[in-house]
Parts: C-alpha cells; sequence; structure tokens
C-alpha cells in the first residue's frame, strides 16, 4: 500500500517544552493506524498539526502527496475529525445536526438527504433522526459524532481518543463501526490510551512517550519488544518491595521492573516450572504477597519495557496543544 500520510522529523516547541520531538512516520493507505501514548505524549499535539490547526517548529507533513505546508485547505477537504470530547448540537436534532455539518463540510446539495440517511442507518439512529440530540445516551452521541465526522465521505478519518468515556459494551459497538468504516476504504488515524483497543482495531501503532515515538510496527511486533516469554506481575505490600526485588534478582537472575507495589518481569520459556518455584521462594521468605500471575506480553509490557512505568495518566497537554476544532473548517 502507498503512504498517505508521510510525517519526516516532525518537531513542535511551546516555548521550553519540547511537545513532540523529532517524530518521523508513514501510514498506508487504508490501514488503521493507532498512535498511542499517555497524556501528555504529544499524540494530540501531532494530530493538531496534522489538521493545520497548530504550525510544526521544523520538519514535513505530506498528504496523499500534498505538501501540507502549501495546501492546507486542500488537505483539510480530505480529512475527517472526531475529537475526544463529543461534539453534537443538544438542541438539534440528530437530523439537523448532520443537515449543519452537511453545510460546513460543503457537501453538494443533492446528495445531503442520501449521506443523512446512510448516516443514521450507520449510527443506528434512524428511529431518533427527529430527537433532540441532548435527549441520547453517551454511545448514542458519541455514535452522531462519528457519522458526522464521515459526512463528506473524507479519505482520511482521524479520530483523538474515540471511546473516552464509553462502557465496554458501547466501545465494543464502536470498534466494529470503526472497522466497518475501514473496510469500506477509508484510512484511519486514532490516538488512544486503551491497550485493548490499539491490540483490536489497529493494522499498525506507534507509540509516543515524551514528545518522542519510542516503537513502531504491528502490535503483534511491537508487543514482542516485552520479550518472547510469559510476563509475571507480582504485588506485594509496599515494605515488601525491595525485598522481593532483591531476591528475584538473587535466587532466579530476573531483574523485575518495580511500579509502586508491583513487580514485573519477562519470565523464561519454562515459565510455569519457573513460576511455582518463585511461588515457593515469596513463601519461603515470608513475603506478603497481595497476588501474583503470570500473562502473555500485553502493549502495557511494551510501555513498562521501554519507559519503566504504564501508561500513566497525567494532567495532559499544555494547553496550546489542546485539540480545537475551531476555525478548522
Amino acid at each position: 500500500m502507498a503512504d498517505i500520510i508521510r510525517i519526516e522529523n516532525l518537531t513542535k516547541r511551546f516555548g521550553d517544552l519540547v511537545a513532540v520531538n523529532n517524530v518521523s512516520l508513514s501510514i498506508r493507505e487504508g490501514e488503521i493506524f493507532g498512535l498511542l501514548g499517555p497524556n501528555g505524549a504529544g499524540k494530540t499535539t501531532t494530530i493538531n498539526m496534522l489538521l493545520t490547526l497548530l504550525l510544526p517548529t521544523s520538519g514535513k507533513i505530506t498528504i496523499d502527496g500534498l505538501d501540507l505546508a502549501r495546501n492546507h485547505e486542500k488537505v483539510k477537504q480530505l480529512m475527517g475529525l472526531m475529537t475526544q470530547e463529543t461534539v453534537v448540537e443538544a438542541e438539534l436534532t440528530a437530523r439537523q445536526n448532520l443537515e449543519l455539518f452537511s453545510s460546513l463540510y460543503h457537501v453538494p446539495a443533492n446528495q445531503v438527504q442520501k449521506r443523512i440517511g446512510e448516516a443514521l442507518e450507520e449510527a443506528d439512529l434512524v428511529q431518533f433522526a427527529d430527537k433532540k440530540a441532548g435527549t441520547f445516551s453517551g454511545g448514542m452521541q458519541r455514535r452522531l459524532g462519528l457519522v458526522k465526522a464521515m459526512i463528506q465521505e473524507p479519505k482520511i478519518l482521524v479520530l483523538d481518543e474515540p471511546t473516552t468515556g464509553l462502557d465496554v459494551q458501547n466501545r465494543t459497538t464502536m470498534w466494529a463501526r470503526i472497522k466497518g468504516l475501514n473496510k469500506k476504504g477509508n484510512t484511519v488515524l486514532l490516538t488512544t490510551q486503551y491497550l485493548e483497543e490499539a491490540d483490536q482495531l489497529c493494522d499498525r501503532i506507534g507509540v509516543i512517550d515524551h514528545g518522542k515515538l519510542i516503537a513502531l510496527g504491528t502490535p503483534s511486533e511491537v508487543k514482542r519488544i516485552a520479550g518472547s516469554g510469559k510476563i509475571l506481575e507480582i504485588v506485594v505490600k509496599n515494605n515488601d518491595v525491595a525485598r522481593t526485588a532483591s531476591m528475584l534478582k538473587s535466587k532466579f537472575g530476573i531483574a523485575a521492573v518495580v511500579n509502586g507495589d508491583k513487580l514485573t518481569a519477562v519470565m523464561t520459556k519454562n515459565s510455569e516450572s519457573e513460576f511455582t518455584k518463585i511461588s515457593g521462594a515469596l513463601d519461603k521468605e515470608k513475603i506478603e504477597v497481595v497476588s501474583i500471575g503470570m500473562h502473555l506480553p500485553t502493549l502495557d509490557d511494551v510501555f513498562i519495557k521501554l519507559t519503566g512505568t504504564g501508561m500513566r495518566d497525567e494532567t495532559g497537554e499544555m494547553k496550546g496543544g489542546r485539540m480545537n476544532i475551531r476555525g478548522w473548517r
């Protein structure tokens, strides 16, 4: 597949803060690409630059063969956007919301009603078409937000944490709708903090932290960074953490990553046998174990391996990097 988005040495500074630090990556036409990282990592700042909401400090962005620096308006016509925040007009009906966005996106007049009908069906909102959006549940509003972003039939769909605030059932439904849109030919770029979401949806992912791209590949390729063996997780009482880490190192040669009261380590291929021995040693040392278990490597384990901690919930990127759709169209 050809590259539809190419990012080369992209950097964005806000004063002394480097929000995006020399990032280079490409996104292929027709794929679902996930940009994964905690709040404050640089995900939204990167997206804002792709959407022309922020100017890069340096670097180059090419979208569908167009140099973004010289083709702002043409690039905007290629892209649809769904933000973290649910953006629906509460006092307007679902149909009126779609009519409004059809106007904003300059949908040809002879196609408006057809696209609105298709959007209502896609969002499973046909029977609620003439109900005010403010009366909808959170899941219904998110579905309406998704089809609003699709009303002009964009070549690239940008989803900034599309399932934030949804329960498990609505999140799973949203995943199915995103996959369905992708099968119709849309390239999807999404940001997420949900590791399971990236694993379920994405053809490839990029992991970003502190503005730097620290891993890139398919979910399986990226998870291999955590190691080929199973992952050991032990939670102990806080006053036993240091003693547990020391015991794992001295008796089993395991260098565990400590995060609060949890110790994480990659096991050998004979992990079941080693697990039994470790459990016995913990009991013998009279270390108070809250929980102990093993699992196959996840994307969270990759983050621990690369950064020393799991996915963080920080206070977010600085105000200048927040998604803001006002004035985009």
